[in-house]
């Protein structure tokens, strides 16, 4: 196994991983955000993404809803945007139900943030498991035509205007969340409440309305994560498991810090994709898991997290 070293293919591989880290990005910010709330990882997320993935793809095909008397209606194929916001409304939904009936009656009752950490485990599978029997276990692809295929070359190398585009959606959502969080009202009651989420309630903030506004933010940016990960993979009710790598990137960049999870998302994509590209792809995940492993021994709150003994 040796290293094949070009720089067209390093520039190929750079581009693939900062789309790949782009998508992982959009995924671990929603991490973060429940966790700087709430103070636990919530492993549901992957769910949201497979239910952002279906909505896309069911409206962007067309399907039929089952009847009394054996009749059926027909909701008629849409287009991609359309169907993205869709999926992206449909994931925040479930996001804010999950909330409403897993985690609040939980939190109401006690404030040991392992019982939420479980619960989330068991929602997960829950959600991947409906998928697997309304829909069933199959591996599904986007329609080709709803986003062209189409490549160019740069440098030597051949780019994907879905690589690209890639990058460009998550800087323009990515961006636009962190307007949402420095010019409103309600992104500076997140930031307050990520600081101490009691005393934001004391000082007159709704705290059920804002743990809401945050899992819906979160079900939307996994949501656009699923999509994109549709499109260059598959869609198919494990495909949640994609998270646990954005979970990483999380780890890696602090728990609770959206910089951190963007920075780690970023390294943890470049990682796998010049992994792949120069030595081979039966490594990645060896690389990916080490650098969890190293991060936790030399930084265990990562680049940009803090040391908060009560946090999971």
């Amino acid at each position: 196994m040796g290293i094949d070293f070009h720089f067209s293919t390093l520039f190929q591989q750079i581009v693939n991983g900062l789309s790949l880290g782009s998508v992982y990005a959009l995924i671990a910010v929603g991490y973060s955000l429940v966790y700087s709330i709430l103070s636990f990882s919530n492993f549901a997320h992957g769910g949201f993404l497979v239910v952002g993935g279906y909505i896309c793809y069911g409206l962007v095909s067309g399907f039929a809803v089952p009847l009394i008397g054996g009749h059926s209606f027909s909701v008629p194929a849409l287009g991609i945007g359309v169907a993205g916001v869709g999926a992206l409304i449909g994931a925040g939904l479930v996001a804010v139900l999950t909330e409403r009936l897993a985690y609040r009656p939980i939190r109401e009752r006690t404030s040991m943030t392992l019982y939420l950490l479980i619960a989330s485990m068991g929602v997960s599978i829950v959600i991947e498991n409906l998928f697997v029997i309304v829909v069933g276990g199959q591996f599904r692809a986007l329609p080709q035509n709803i986003f062209p295929a189409a490549s160019f070359s740069l440098g030597g190398a051949t780019l994907s205007l879905l690589d690209i585009f890639s990058l460009i959606a998550a800087a323009v959502f990515l961006g636009g969340l962190q307007l949402f969080l420095v010019k409103t009202r309600w992104g500076l009651a997140i930031r307050a409440a990520a600081y101490d989420l009691r005393t934001a309630g004391l000082m007159g903030v709704n705290v059920s309305l804002l743990i809401g506004i945050v899992f819906f933010v979160a079900g939307v940016l996994a949501a656009i994560g699923g999509i994109f990960l549709s499109f260059r993979y598959s869609l198919y009710p494990q495909l949640g498991g994609f998270t646990t790598k954005a979970f990483v990137a999380a780890v890696i960049g602090g728990l609770g810090s959206l910089p951190g999870a963007v920075v780690g998302s970023l390294i943890l994509g470049l990682a796998e994709m010049l992994v792949t590209g120069f030595i081979s792809s039966q490594m990645r995940d060896f690389v990916v898991f080490s650098l969890l492993v190293l991060m936790l021994l030399v930084r265990p709150a990562g680049f940009f997290g803090k040391q908060i003994s009560d946090k999971i």
